[in-house]
């Protein structure tokens, strides 16, 4: 919010607006071929991160994106979905860890935050969701928002005090 509505107009343009254009000029080639769009997103747009307003906002928005061409599409036969990221073990987030203090011990309070298996989401998980999103055993599936996490984001952060009495 202490940014300008400049920034946040141009956020917009870098995290939406080419999810917008790549699916609108490739969408003749879609419908032909009978394809389907996976949008990539963030849990941001589910709970928030705290000094993100562009970026959740956009991420918030690409879901949406997804349900409404979900059912402008399907008529023409092109499936629409999304997969929503987590808390996943990429290079990019090892680096962020390594910039901390103790990145240790921030690992492993975010993993006791992960209910199934306590571990981070691998980037081959994430991949595989894409890749069953995008075969024929998800003909049917469309319009969905999908959570490879482990339950981070929807299971109650209470689950382990909860399971524990």
């Amino acid at each position: 919010l202490d940014s300008t509505p400049s920034d946040f107009l141009n956020s917009i343009q870098k995290s939406l607006f080419h999810v917008f254009s790549l699916t609108h000029f490739a969408l003749e080639k879609l419908v032909e071929s009978k394809g389907n769009i996976i949008n990539i997103g963030s849990k941001v747009a589910v709970t928030g991160q705290g000094g993100t307003s562009g970026y959740a906002a956009c991420k918030g928005a690409m879901n949406a994106l997804t349900r409404e061409w979900a059912l402008d599409l399907a008529s023409r036969g092109v499936r629409v979905n999304s997969v929503i990221p987590s808390e996943v073990m990429t290079p990019m987030y090892k680096r962020w860890l390594d910039s901390l203090e103790q990145p240790e011990r921030t690992l492993e309070s975010i993993e006791e935050n992960i209910p199934l298996g306590k571990r981070m989401t691998t980037g081959l998980e994430i991949a595989d969701a894409v890749l069953f999103l995008a075969s024929a055993r998800s003909s049917h599936t469309t319009g969905q928002i999908f959570y490879p996490d482990g339950g981070y984001v929807h299971f109650d952060r209470a689950y382990e005090k909860i399971k524990l009495d």
